[in-house]
C-alpha cells in the first residue's frame, strides 16, 4: 500500500489561490477514479476536483471556508502499490533540505494561503502542504476532524427562570387580591396566577408584588405562558464563506470604490403588460413565455445606442473608461447559494423570445451551480429585479466596474388622472444606480427617461 497525494489543480487563467467550498468525501471513505472530492471556488465559478486513482481516504488537505494556494496538498489517499508520496519527497530534498519526511502528528492546520503553502509550492513537495496526517495509521481519526466537532450543546434554563412558568395555584382558580394589588401588578405587567401570595387564604399582597420583582425582575414572570413567549439565548455562528464570501467581497469592493447616484423614475406599464399578456396568449406553448425583462432589455439596447457612455466599464486603477458597441447583459439571479449575475451575451441581437429563453437558461444554470465561468463574466450593464416582492424604491449596488445597474421594482395597479379622468393604470419604478464619477446626472436621467419612452409605448421597441 501506498500514498497517493493530489494537490490543488492550476484552474487556469492567471488563478494563483482559490476557496475550499464544499468536501464530498471524509476520512476513511472509499473513492473511485473520477469521482469528485471536492468544489473549489473561484471568482463565481465553482469547479469540482475529480479523483484520478482509486484509493481511501487518509486525509483532508484544507476545512471549507479555508483559501489555498494552487499546488498546495488537497488531499491523501491510501492506494494500492507505491503511490506517489516518495515522488514529491525525492523532489522537495535538494530544495528543502530541513524539510521533515512526515509531519509531526501534532501539525496545526494551515491557514489559507500562509506561508506553508507558498513553501509548498516552491518545493513541489506535499509534506510542506496544510493539514497532513501522518499515514501510518489511515484509518483513525484526523487532527482536523475535531475542529469541525458539533458545538457544546447551551446550558439548561435557570431553575428559577423556568419555575416562573408554573402557576402558583390550580388552573381557573382566581387569585385573590385587592384592587389595589390588581392596578399594580396591571401597571407592571405581572400575572397575578403565577405569584405566590402569603396572606390569608392565600391572598397577594404588596409584599408579594416586591418579593416576586426582586427575585424574577428580569425574567418571564410578567409573560403569558406557551411556546410563543417562551426565552431563547442560543447564538448560532454562521461563517461567511464560498458564493457569500464573494458577494461579500464584491459589494464592499462597489460601494468602496464606485460613488452611486440613484435615480428613480415611474414608468407607466399598462401598454406593455396589456402586448404581453396578447403575445403570451398566442406564442407562449411554441415560443415560451415573456416576462417584463426581455422587454427592459430591448429597451435598455436602444437606448444605449444614445447613451454609450453607460454601456462601459470603468477601470479606475488605470483611469480609463472603456465603452462597449456590444450589450453584454448581466442579469441578477437569485440562486441557493446566493446572488449570482449570469451574463446575456450581444442582447442587442436578441429578439423577445430569444433574450427571454437564454435569461432562462443562464438563471437555471446558476441555480444548479452548473454556468460556465465565462457566463459569468464580462457583463457592461446589470438588469436587478426582486418580481413581486420588488418594493417601491430600491438602492441597487453597481456591479463593479460597470458604471450603472437598472433595478425593477413590482407593477402596482394605482388611480391615476388621465385627461380629467380617474383610471386604473399599472405603474411600476425603476431604481438605478450611476457611478457618479464618469455618468452625469443629467445623462443618467435622460436615459431613464428614454427607456421609459419606450416601455410606455411598446411599439417603438420594433422600430429601427
Amino acid at each position: 500500500m501506498g500514498i497517493h497525494i493530489i494537490k490543488m489543480p492550476d484552474i487556469g487563467e492567471g488563478i494563483a489561490e482559490v476557496e475550499l467550498v464544499e468536501w464530498h468525501v471524509q476520512p476513511g471513505d472509499a473513492v473511485v477514479e473520477d469521482q469528485v472530492l471536492a468544489d473549489v471556488m473561484t471568482d463565481k465559478a465553482t469547479v469540482q476536483v475529480p479523483s484520478p486513482v482509486h484509493g481511501q481516504v487518509v486525509s483532508l488537505g484544507g476545512q471549507v471556508g479555508q483559501v489555498m494556494a494552487v499546488g498546495s496538498e488537497l488531499i491523501r489517499l491510501e492506494v494500492e502499490g507505491e503511490g506517489n508520496e516518495h515522488t514529491f519527497k525525492t523532489r522537495a530534498a535538494p530544495a528543502e533540505p530541513a524539510a521533515s519526511a512526515s509531519p509531526s502528528p501534532d501539525a496545526a492546520p494551515a491557514q489559507a494561503g500562509g506561508a506553508r503553502a507558498e513553501a509548498a509550492l516552491r518545493a513541489g513537495t506535499a509534506d510542506a502542504a496544510p493539514a497532513a496526517v501522518a499515514p501510518a495509521a489511515p484509518r483513525a481519526a484526523p487532527a482536523p476532524m475535531a475542529e469541525i466537532a458539533p458545538a457544546p450543546a447551551a446550558p439548561a434554563a435557570r431553575t428559577p427562570h423556568a419555575a416562573t412558568h408554573a402557576p402558583a395555584r390550580p388552573e381557573g382558580q382566581r387569585p385573590l387580591a385587592s384592587p389595589a394589588v390588581r392596578r399594580r401588578a396591571w401597571d407592571l405587567g405581572i400575572t397575578l396566577q403565577y405569584v405566590p401570595g402569603s396572606g390569608p387564604a392565600g391572598r397577594i399582597t404588596q409584599g408579594d408584588l416586591d418579593a416576586w420583582l426582586a427575585r424574577d425582575r428580569n425574567d418571564t414572570s410578567h409573560r403569558t405562558t406557551g411556546s410563543l413567549y417562551q426565552s431563547h439565548d442560543d447564538e448560532t455562528a454562521v461563517p461567511v464563506i464560498g458564493l457569500r464570501r464573494k458577494i461579500a467581497q464584491k459589494m464592499q469592493e462597489s460601494k468602496r470604490r464606485i460613488p452611486h447616484f440613484t435615480y428613480v423614475e415611474e414608468i407607466d406599464v399598462t401598454e406593455l403588460e396589456s402586448l404581453r399578456a396578447r403575445l403570451n396568449a398566442r406564442y407562449s406553448t411554441e415560443r415560451g413565455k415573456l416576462t417584463l425583462l426581455p422587454f427592459l432589455g430591448r429597451a435598455m439596447v436602444l437606448a444605449l445606442r444614445e447613451f454609450p457612455q453607460i454601456n462601459a466599464r470603468f477601470d479606475d486603477d488605470a483611469g480609463v473608461v472603456t465603452q462597449f458597441g456590444a450589450v453584454h447583459l448581466g442579469v441578477a439571479a437569485q440562486t441557493p447559494s446566493g446572488l449570482m449575475v449570469p451574463v446575456v451575451r450581444h442582447a442587442e441581437t436578441l429578439d423577445l423570445w430569444s433574450c427571454a429563453a437564454e435569461i432562462a437558461r443562464l438563471a437555471e444554470a446558476a441555480r444548479q451551480g452548473k454556468a460556465a465561468r465565462d457566463e459569468l463574466t464580462g457583463s457592461t450593464i446589470t438588469i436587478t429585479s426582486l418580481g413581486p416582492l420588488g418594493g417601491i424604491v430600491s438602492t441597487p449596488v453597481i456591479n463593479h466596474p460597470e458604471v450603472a445597474i437598472v433595478g425593477v421594482n413590482r407593477v402596482v395597479e394605482r388611480p391615476v388622472f388621465q385627461e380629467g379622468r380617474v383610471v386604473a393604470r399599472k405603474l411600476m419604478n425603476l431604481s438605478s444606480s450611476f457611478d457618479h464619477r464618469v455618468v452625469d446626472g443629467m445623462h443618467a436621467a435622460e436615459f431613464i427617461q428614454c427607456i421609459r419612452r419606450y416601455l410606455e409605448c411598446p411599439a417603438l421597441l420594433f422600430v429601427e
